[in-house]
């Protein structure tokens, strides 16, 4: 039986990164995974063009039972830190909104970057195998998997988590924390598709593909970017970022135009052009069809012969929006799980499980969900790092 200094599953993001690190310590390291080309998350991501960092992450942009728990290894591999890394191997890049950088050609440039890390590391890597059982033994860890066995010291595991279940998302990962006795935070869908009832389906089925700038809101979080109409429901960034702190049965309040008191503007237009249609006074602020679409509950023809009713039903409609989704797309369509090994279950400074030594949890597989737009491809490098350090 082969023997290594570290074993990890899953040689995506987190995993390739973690050991090219424990390998320029001088570890040995073989990285398992079961997928013959690993690191698909990356490769589709960004459209192909791979959202590798952001440049304003910050612990705020994460979600987690234990919010502390990300510090420690953000501020230990910064955003700076992977640029350097990108930029050392010649890949151009872009900032687009807010802070999220792109590859300018290719997401396979990042991968191959990590593939090349890894090779100078030394790492060994067995892809397409199953693992079928993980035993700790007084010198470390057993792996079997369908093709051999394999011993080591250390055991790190970054295999993701359920999110596009099609290129591989899975429990896998919870299944061996449970195993070894640590808990785990529920998993649910997070950065997703929000879907509407049948019947509401049918009420808004003329706006799928329409996109306006909102302020989205639920439970005093609050995000202002692109929403998308779909023949199914909600989507666009502004939707995927709330999705990740809405609950079923909740609420959420849009504001369809957030840059407008459409109370003022409405005021203010029955004096200078009062002869306007409500939907027409609408198109200044919103898509066309959209305008359209909330004009219809209002039966005056010109604004001028609005009555108070409508006066203040037309803005709250516009401002203050509130629609109920029936539910979510799902693992199938989310781009992370929110949930995972519980934080206080692992050392912040390791990654690390307490009561499991030489044990480690790196990546989406442990409960820290970052926003939308580059975050969790951070804490990915970042965690990797931390636990490579301690390897």
């Amino acid at each position: 039986m082969d023997r290594y200094d570290t074993i990890i599953i899953g040689a995506g993001a987190a995993g390739m990164m973690c050991g090219a690190r424990a390998g320029a310590r001088g570890r040995s390291v073989l990285l398992l995974d079961h997928a013959s080309s690993p690191a698909e998350k990356i490769r589709i991501s960004g459209g192909g063009r791979c959202n590798f960092t952001n440049i304003y992450c910050q612990p705020k942009n994460f979600i987690s039972n234990n919010p502390h728990f990300c510090k420690s290894a953000l501020a230990g591999y910064t955003p700076q830190d992977f640029i350097d890394l990108v930029e050392s191997y010649k890949i151009k890049w872009h900032e687009k909104t807010l802070g999220q950088l792109f590859c300018d050609e290719s997401a396979n440039q990042i991968i191959g970057m990590l593939r090349s890390e890894c090779k100078k590391s030394g790492n060994q890597f067995r892809t397409g195998v199953d693992i079928l059982d993980v035993q700790k033994r007084d010198d470390g860890f057993i792996v079997t998997t369908n093709k051999a066995s394999f011993g080591c010291a250390s055991l790190v595991v970054a295999c993701g988590a359920p999110s596009i279940p099609k290129i591989g998302g899975s429990n896998f990962g919870y299944k061996i924390a449970r195993g070894f006795g640590l808990a785990v935070v529920e998993p649910i869908p997070a950065l997703v598709p929000l879907t509407f009832t049948d019947g509401l389906k049918d009420t808004l089925k003329s706006l799928s593909g329409v996109s306006a700038q909102v302020e989205v809101s639920v439970g005093g979080t609050i995000f202002r970017e692109a929403l998308l109409f779909t023949h199914r429901g909600l989507s666009g960034p502004a939707i995927l970022q709330i999705s990740s702190y809405w609950n079923p049965g909740e609420a959420l309040v849009i504001n369809l135009a957030p840059q407008t008191d459409i109370k003022s503007a409405l005021q203010q237009a029955r004096g200078a052009t009062p002869k306007q249609s409500p939907a027409v006074f609408l198109t200044q602020f919103l898509p066309s069809r959209l305008a359209q679409f909330i004009a219809q509950a209002c039966p005056a023809v010109r604004i001028a012969d609005m009555n108070g009713a409508a006066l203040d039903a037309l803005p709250k409609a516009v401002n203050h929006w509130q629609i109920k989704p029936a539910g979510s797309e799902g693992f199938r369509k989310a781009e992370v799980t929110r949930g995972g090994v519980d934080t206080h279950e692992l050392s912040s400074k390791t990654m690390g499980a307490r009561t499991v030594p030489g044990l480690y949890f790196i990546g989406e597989v442990v409960d820290v969900t970052g926003h939308l737009g580059g975050h969790n491809f951070q804490w990915a490098w970042a965690s990797a790092v931390a636990c490579a350090a301690s390897l």
